[in-house]
């Protein structure tokens, strides 16, 4: 478990932090950061995917407005995340999660899993990148992007009393995308975030291993 470089299609060097398949792997696995940069509790979901047999790669979006970010999850944070997330757009991340996917495919199929934003990105992804799966937990823009037509199997978590996703926004997307797995949990927004005051650990842990039985079954 370790942090490298690899570069974009457009020459940007950006970090990535890798975690290698801990015994037979089962594939690759693209993680993409919530709006705190691939801080302690990314790195750690990495590892535990990592165990699992699924060898990680989660760049660091991020390094194309600031470098080494890594924020907690205090309202100073959430702010200066926010920040950094609408000075770098939605289309620039998809040249590095693209890096990372390219990288991972050289050795067998790739799926995306992400985490708020991140989450909204992974759906992105099953419409913009070759991938043979995606995982979305909580993406808050993900209603926002339902005319994307994802061209592999998705998965996605949300919780019911999260003030960001209104259930009528989660029966939307699972009207205009029967063919999406959709679950929902009784927890708030960043249920599955240890260090957050919505950690719900049975929300989590059922989330967990859905995600886990969607890999194994699209690998």
């Amino acid at each position: 478990m370790t942090f490298e470089s690899l570069v974009a299609p457009d020459g940007h060097p950006f970090a990535a932090y890798r975690a290698p398949a801990q015994g037979e792997r089962r594939g690759g696995l693209v993680l993409i950061q919530e709006i705190f940069g691939i801080n302690g509790h990314i790195q750690k979901v990495a590892d535990g995917y990592a165990a699992q047999g699924y060898e990680v790669l989660a760049p660091a979006l991020f390094d194309r407005v600031e470098r080494d970010v890594q924020l907690g999850y205090a309202e100073a944070d959430v702010a200066r995340g926010r920040g950094l997330r609408t000075t770098l757009g939605w289309d620039l991340p998809f040249l590095d999660l693209g890096a990372a996917v390219a990288d991972l495919s050289a050795r067998g199929p790739v799926a995306t899993l992400g985490y708020c934003w991140g989450g909204s990105l992974s759906w992105l992804a099953a419409s913009r990148l070759p991938i043979q799966g995606a995982v979305v937990y909580y993406g808050a823009q993900v209603p926002d992007w339902l005319t994307a037509a994802p061209r592999c199997p998705v998965l996605a978590h949300f919780g019911e009393r999260d003030p960001l996703i209104p259930g009528e926004k989660v029966a939307a997307l699972a009207a205009a995308h029967p063919m999406v797995a959709v679950h929902r949990y009784p927890a708030g927004h960043g249920f599955n975030c240890d260090h957050r005051a919505d950690y719900q650990p049975t929300a989590a842990r059922i989330a967990q291993n859905r995600t886990l039985a969607f890999l194994q079954a699209i690998f």
